[in-house]
């Protein structure tokens, strides 16, 4: 610990000692997790080796390298793997064992009894079951993979094409990642870079989630009410008082929620006691009875996850590690904030491609990380809450799941609906408006997330950003009560953006230009109907 803390040239031993160590973990992430996080993990270092640091000697670089990201506490040994190895592990093994108890099923039968008769039945059933499956699970593959493989080919059957049935389920599965409480384990990392608890960063994730998911439903609805698509039959959906029988299965996660929210309860003790009642109440379920060889296979489950999120914490760690080693990151502050000057959304937008761009193909967590050393600081500089700025990069690194040309979950709805991946991506991006509407809105007006506001300030603010994500979910859609002309569509689009910055002169114009395009469609309904019986 004195030589590293010192700063001392190691041994040549203890120099492979850290180098193997590195290429071992990466070698563990890229057979757990996939191998574009170990790609850019591997330009980071290269850069640090060979134009990052001013040691002119090679092997200085290296001495250096190893240490700061091996020995040291800024590369692995960093925020991710003390916060994954405290809380993240338990949360995984606590998601485990509440799948065995089919609560997953649960999940998709209360959404096909609520919502699957309505017009395109199954898509907004794929939107729900999805929002509800995301406070649970830690993968928007693996959300995608898991409903979709049930919601997929009934939005097939319905009529859906088989791009956006692929679409909707992996915007809406992607909108796990941000659903709280989980939300793909990222939120014990905000809460540790934040240093708040963890139920307010719970707390304030709970309107731009619901805002995010709103806007899905609205584009998936509008596209039934455009192809004339109808839901399940009465025989095809399932009774909803039966299902009330299971809600049961709900306790574990509802007494999470509840321990977490209570101060002296620590995380561990919480996910510890809800392991605990998701295995007693799995006994009153026959089909998913967790027996003691199931415990020993969601153990296992949970180690294999614990592995795969460990490893990308650890690579993220690298990342983070060799970017602050190297001054890069001051580097990217600095050039946004020149190029932004003092306009504000200008630096949210080139900060959103930064996000895109370092998230692609990059897990949740170890996504966040990135976002957090590299982007984050950016937003901070330029005045916008703390809060806010790591919400924005969050948001943003979890879109690139969905945003061409790495689209992971795209890519794995397109396979389960055997559709084109490449337009599938291109349609969930646009189902997913939300999710590139909402952090600008919070970013420019954290009332959104609690932020020195009042609750008049966050229900006005709740309703114009859903009218806005409406104007502009209506405008890519092209259909709203009836085809919409090119000049109705720019006007709502218009309109739809206005409400989304902040203003009370933007409110009432934004509001104004929806309220005409609404009052068009329908004489033009109207108009249609005189023609048809005249």
């Amino acid at each position: 610990l004195t030589i590293i803390q010192q700063g001392a040239n190691f041994q040549w031993y203890q120099i492979i000692i850290g180098v193997i160590g590195i290429i071992s973990i990466g070698e563990v992430c890229r057979r757990s997790v996939g191998l574009p996080i170990v790609i850019v993990a591997t330009c980071f270092v290269a850069y640090a080796l060979i134009w990052g640091l001013s040691n002119p000697t090679f092997w200085g670089k290296l001495n250096y390298t190893v240490h700061y990201l091996f020995y040291g506490k800024e590369g692995i040994l960093s925020t991710p793997i003390n916060v994954c190895s405290k809380f993240i592990v338990v949360f995984i093994i606590f998601g485990a064992f509440l799948e065995r108890t089919g609560i997953a099923d649960f999940f998709i039968k209360i959404s096909n009894a609520v919502v699957g008769g309505f017009s395109g039945g199954p898509a907004k059933v794929a939107v729900v079951a999805s929002a509800l499956e995301g406070m649970v699970s830690g993968s928007s593959v693996a959300n995608t993979v898991g409903s979709g493989s049930v919601t997929i080919p009934l939005m097939k059957k319905t009529g859906y094409k088989p791009e956006f049935a692929a679409a909707a389920e992996a915007s809406a599965s992607t909108g796990g990642q941000i659903m709280p409480p989980i939300m793909g384990a990222a939120a014990f990392l905000m809460a540790d870079y934040l240093g708040m608890p963890y139920s307010n960063v719970v707390v304030k994730a709970i309107l731009p989630a619901i805002l995010y998911f709103a806007g899905i439903f609205i584009a998936v609805h509008l596209e039934a009410k455009k192809e004339g698509l109808r839901g399940l039959s009465k025989e095809e959906l399932p009774r909803f008082l039966p299902l009330l029988k299971q809600i049961y299965l709900l306790a574990p996660l509802v007494l999470l929620i509840y321990l977490v929210g209570t101060a002296q309860n620590s995380i561990q003790y919480a996910a510890a006691i809800a392991i605990v009642v998701a295995i007693v109440v799995s006994l009153f379920n026959k089909e998913n009875r967790i027996t003691p060889k199931r415990i020993w296979e969601a153990l296992a489950a949970g180690g294999q996850g614990m592995i795969t999120v460990a490893a990308a914490c650890g690579v993220a760690g690298i990342i983070a590690g060799a970017i602050t080693m190297t001054g890069l990151a001051n580097t990217i502050i600095n050039g946004i904030v020149a190029l932004a000057g003092n306009q504000v959304i200008v630096a949210l937008f080139l900060t959103m491609l930064c996000c895109i761009v370092l998230g692609m193909g990059v897990p949740t967590t170890a996504n966040y990380c990135i976002m957090a050393a590299t982007c984050a600081p950016i937003l901070v500089r330029m005045g916008v809450p703390d809060v806010a700025a790591h919400f924005f990069v969050f948001y943003f690194g979890i879109v690139a799941d969905l945003t061409p040309p790495v689209a992971l979950a795209a890519y794995a709805g397109a396979a389960i609906a055997q559709a084109n991946p490449m337009k599938t991506a291109i349609t969930a991006t646009k189902l997913a408006i939300g999710a590139f509407i909402v952090p600008y809105v919070f970013a420019l007006n954290p009332a959104m997330l609690f932020v020195d506001t009042t609750a008049f300030e966050v229900v006005l603010i709740c309703i114009t950003s859903l009218v806005g994500i409406f104007g502009v979910s209506a405008s890519l859609e092209g259909y709203l009560i009836t085809n919409m002309p090119w000049y109705q569509r720019i006007i709502s689009a218009v309109g739809g953006l206005l409400l989304i910055y902040p203003g009370a002169v933007t409110d009432i114009i934004g509001f104004v230009l929806v309220a005409v395009v609404v009052v068009l469609q329908m004489i033009s309904k109207k108009n249609h109907k005189k023609q048809l019986t005249a």
